[in-house]
């Protein structure tokens, strides 16, 4: 079994500090720029994230099949990681760039290109970057450590955008130059994953390249990765409208905007501790338990803050950090259940697609974040949401709280139902990792 250091578990996780000024920058501000600062319809904007993040599946297949078949001296998945950092950091700041001279037809437009090409992008830095996980280790539990350390790494990259955009934005005037600023830090982090990272597992030495087997090998032979995309889906259909809401919530539920970026901080530290507990409690209680009950707990206290008033803050921090405790098991444990995921497809198939198992658990991710954008602007239009005129914005507060509390309540119970068809106990991987132990090693 390879031990990974600690050095290199801290340079993997600042790929995902890197990843997240990009992704949560995008999840918790686009929806409101594009909105009160482009003048965009709602509707039209769920619409366009919806479109966007579902057509982007295809380019997280293709870039999963390519980093799968890529062969360099420094691994299959690293050099993404290095190509992709400088074009990153660019596309997120046209993103954000709002065009002078345009119409609404030209900003909609605008936003379509500078959106899709962004997360064309993207994709091409963050699925070699997840795939890169199973391959630093053959060992399952050290995954589980890894992705620990992962998702303490994406915290404290969103606590950084999310904490600090809004303060940067009243600072400047404007969401442009604070992207600007975080996409400088992104593009200096992104290297550091590369050369403090090393890629140790390789596929079977008889395997042949056969993409029409590998995509057989998990549509009709691997029910575990099935199971985890439908639940990757949904929980990100869950994080996703929450963080998509959460500053249109306090700029006119709450009338605070600023104090958003304390709400989300605040998320972030309870974020980092649950991240932090995920492995100890997935040896206790067996990693689906443990997805399934945080689901339920994460759900039911979200639900709560229904009840909280534009004036109860203490009452919509506590039950939000409590909330956001648990939401933290989810991307932890999923991410480390892929490579279990992957192990299991070599297990069972004698082949390892380890990009192809990302990429297509990236698509239902991404899909979530557009269904979830898709449902905002469902919402906000249905109660006739306009960011500029106040008597639209109170006709719509119902809505709003509906989105921050009990509606992704039921979508977390929802994905709760779905991980108990999950069909690999501890046992299960137990007994898998030592049989491929024993074939890699020819005893």
């Amino acid at each position: 079994m390879a031990h990974v250091s600690i050095r290199e578990k801290i340079a993997y996780a600042l790929g995902d500090a890197a990843s997240n000024i990009a992704w949560r920058g995008v999840a918790s501000f686009l929806f409101i720029v594009y909105t009160d600062v482009f003048g965009l319809n709602p509707a039209a904007v769920g619409t366009l994230m919806l479109v966007a993040r579902v057509g982007d599946g295809i380019s997280d297949i293709a870039i999963g099949v390519a980093a799968d078949r890529t062969r360099t001296r420094w691994g299959r998945f690293r050099p993404w990681i290095l190509w992709t950092a400088l074009p990153l950091a660019a596309t997120l700041c046209m993103t954000f760039t709002c065009p002078a001279g345009l119409g609404p037809t030209g900003r909609l437009a605008y936003a379509y290109v500078t959106y899709i090409l962004f997360t064309l992008v993207y994709t091409a830095m963050n699925i070699p970057y997840g795939a890169l996980l199973s391959v630093m280790t053959p060992d399952e539990r050290e995954r589980t450590s890894i992705g620990g350390w992962r998702m303490a790494g994406a915290f404290a990259g969103g606590m950084l955008v999310q904490g600090l955009l809004l303060a940067l934005k009243d600072w400047t005037g404007s969401y442009t130059a604070p992207i600007y600023m975080l996409s400088a830090v992104m593009a200096l982090i992104l290297p550091v994953t590369f050369f403090g990272t090393r890629e140790r597992v390789e596929p079977p030495p008889s395997q042949k390249n056969d993409l029409r087997r590998d995509f057989g090998d998990l549509l009709l032979r691997n029910a575990p990765w099935l199971v985890l995309l439908a639940v990757s889906l949904s929980y990100n259909v869950y994080n996703s409208v929450k963080q998509g809401v959460t500053v249109v919530y306090f700029t006119h539920y709450v009338h605070r905007e600023l104090l958003a970026g304390g709400y989300m901080t605040a998320l972030m530290i309870a974020s980092v501790a649950g991240a932090a507990a995920t492995a100890p409690l997935a040896r206790r209680l067996g990693k689906k338990n443990l997805f399934i009950a945080a689901l339920l707990a994460s759900g039911t206290v979200n639900a709560l803050i229904w009840f909280c008033g534009p004036d109860a803050t203490a009452g919509i921090f506590a039950l939000g950090t409590v909330s956001e405790f648990f939401a933290a098991i989810f991307p932890t444990l999923c991410f480390a259940m892929l490579g279990d995921v992957a192990d299991y497809s070599e297990w069972r198939n004698s082949r390892r697609a380890t990009g192809l198992v990302y990429s297509a658990a990236s698509f239902a991710m991404k899909s979530g974040g557009g269904i979830a954008g898709a449902l905002i602007g469902a919402v906000l239009a249905r109660y006739g949401y306009d960011g500029s005129d106040k008597e639209s914005i109170a006709g719509a507060i119902p809505g709003i709280k509906m989105l921050m509390s009990w509606l992704p309540g039921l979508i977390a119970v929802g994905t709760a139902a779905i991980m108990a068809f999950y069909p690999i106990t501890t046992e299960k991987m137990e007994q898998i990792s030592s049989d491929l132990s024993k074939r890699r090693t020819g005893k």
